[in-house]
């Protein structure tokens, strides 16, 4: 899977959630919750990218809430300062725009902080990232920054 790269100074107005969805950034006294929500949906290794990004002052994490419910997550500068991601939402809400929108306000956040480009790693859904932030794929990025990871037997 490829690394791509989302231009931060063109990023185009960020959508709007579905209505009875706050899109926020995560409260660090909610890390638990959310990285053992990451676990139970994504695995150990999201949740651990997660818990770095609420290391981050303010956190580098922004939530999708309903009625008090997580829905999806969307950190940046938890797998290496300048990445986006990991990224999800519950299977039983996608296709509804969260994921579109936590990407948005993520990007957006980056941008604030000063960053003019994002790298989204090993990017699983090339085409959604490039219709949503317009990004490109990194030349010869396969498998990139993950090269050498150690791997659970």
């Amino acid at each position: 899977m490829p690394d791509l790269l989302v231009k931060l100074y063109s990023l185009k107005q960020p959508p709007l959630p579905s209505s009875g969805i706050e899109l926020r950034r995560a409260f660090a006294a909610e890390k638990r919750l959310v990285c053992d929500w990451v676990a139970q949906h994504f695995g150990g290794n999201w949740s651990s990218e997660c818990g770095a990004a609420f290391a981050r002052m303010p956190a580098a994490c922004f939530v999708a809430v309903r009625d008090r419910e997580l829905l999806g997550f969307a950190c940046y500068d938890a797998t290496a300062r300048g990445f986006f991601g990991p990224a999800g939402v519950a299977p039983a809400e996608r296709n509804h725009g969260i994921g579109a929108a936590l990407l948005s306000a993520t990007l957006h956040d980056m941008a604030h902080q000063g960053y003019a480009y994002a790298i989204i790693g090993a990017a699983d859904s090339v085409e959604f990232y490039r219709k949503e932030a317009g990004a490109i794929e990194i030349p010869d990025s396969d498998p990139g920054f993950y090269r050498g990871k150690i791997k659970r037997e």
